[in-house]
């Protein structure tokens, strides 16, 4: 059985291969893959500006996909295959005192990540091992799923910050973790949930997904030291400071956003006298993901209202030319190989 797969061979360059399908080793799935999305992560895999260490060319990208179990290795129980899934990206240890601990994410073994280190799901099939996947019911829609992997990382950021009902909450960012943490964070019922972007066509969607309020950050400056919760979840390079600025003395900050060499640092007076909690999250761990998929699996969280394109595989430039363009209309954008 023959597979394709992108491969971006360095930066700037990527073809598509075709090839034989790969098979299991012990322990370990082949999954054929129905949707992957695409994030600013994997532009920045393809632009050459992913820090060195957490990328390893030439690869195959794609961290965020949901697909059926098509084949199980020596090991593996055979009841999976024919299984909708999906499968946790961080190819922990399981050993370390971190994940012995339960924070998986926090794995103190050599990074490695499916799409970054190892092959991902810009392809016919990816191979995981079996102990990362998250079985979804038969009717899964797996388009909505792909969206699982951001989902799972809004969840460790909701389970960082710890809301409770009736406090005040700002969400800073309405691209597809921001939208994804309104939905989380309305069901915790918030008094009050405001996202904060300037892009108006963004921020009015945030309002029909839960949000309270939208504000641009020229407006928020109005409510600075007002909420009880800041989700940070732009990465821009103001916006870790500007988290802390709207939070309360005494609240509660998460950074989810990835941020670039050079970000606005976070003023070290302001957060000990305001005595600020500030936690931050890379990526999800195994509690977070079964977290997000309860979530999507019992309607709490609609990940297919943030798609906006799909495109089969070998329009892959023409997809990822579309993340990271600026066009506020664009939403997730999806791969169906």
């Amino acid at each position: 059985m023959s597979s394709r797969a992108i491969v971006v061979d360095a930066p700037g360059r990527h073809r598509l291969v075709t090839g034989e399908r790969p098979e299991p080793g012990p322990g370990e799935v082949v999954v054929r893959v129905a949707a992957a999305g695409i994030c600013m992560s994997d532009r920045e895999v393809y632009d050459g500006h992913r820090d060195p260490g957490y990328v390893r060319y030439p690869l195959t990208p794609g961290h965020e996909w949901a697909g059926t179990v098509e084949a199980a290795g020596p090991g593996v129980d055979p009841q999976l295959v024919g299984r909708r899934t999906v499968a946790e990206g961080f190819r922990t240890c399981g050993t370390c005192e971190r994940c012995r601990h339960g924070e998986t994410s926090l794995c103190t073994a050599p990074y490695a990540e499916t799409g970054f280190t190892h092959p991902g799901g810009f392809a016919d099939h990816v191979v995981v091992p079996a102990r990362l996947l998250h079985p979804l019911p038969d009717d899964a829609d797996l388009s909505a799923a792909a969206l699982l992997e951001p989902a799972a990382v809004v969840a460790a950021a909701v389970r960082a910050g710890a809301p409770e009902p009736g406090e005040r909450i700002a969400v800073l960012g309405a691209g597809t973790l921001g939208l994804l943490a309104v939905q989380l964070l309305s069901s915790c019922s918030p008094g009050e949930l405001t996202v904060i972007d300037p892009r108006f066509e963004r921020a009015e969607l945030a309002c029909h997904m839960g949000a309270t309020e939208a504000r641009t950050p020229e407006l928020s400056h109005d409510v600075r030291g007002h909420f009880d919760l800041v989700v940070e979840t732009a990465g821009a390079p103001s916006t870790a400071a500007d988290a802390t600025l709207l939070a309360r003395r005494g609240g509660r900050v998460v950074l989810t956003g990835m941020f670039a060499p050079g970000a606005t640092g976070i003023d070290p007076v302001h957060l000990s006298l305001s005595q600020l909690t500030v936690r931050s999250v890379f990526g999800a761990s195994s509690a977070a993901w079964s977290f997000a998929v309860r979530a999507y699996v019992t309607g709490r969280l609609d990940p297919a209202a943030l798609i906006t394109h799909e495109f089969p595989l070998d329009r892959y430039a023409d997809a990822l030319a579309l993340v990271g363009g600026g066009d506020p209309k664009t939403g997730k954008v999806l791969l169906r190989p």
